[in-house]
């Protein structure tokens, strides 16, 4: 069985971004890394 997550990031300018993933993990990494991985929104708005 496949198992998905549904996030809610809440960005520096208090707004929420919300993903989907299967490795939460991993994607929480992304969103706050420098890389080109993680949201344009979330580049912009660091969580």
């Amino acid at each position: 069985m496949n198992m998905w997550y549904v996030y809610i990031v809440q960005c520096s300018d208090d707004s929420l971004y919300t993903g989907i993933t299967k490795d939460l993990t991993r994607r929480v990494e992304e969103h706050n890394s420098n890389d080109i991985l993680g949201a344009r929104y979330t580049r912009a708005r660091r969580p």
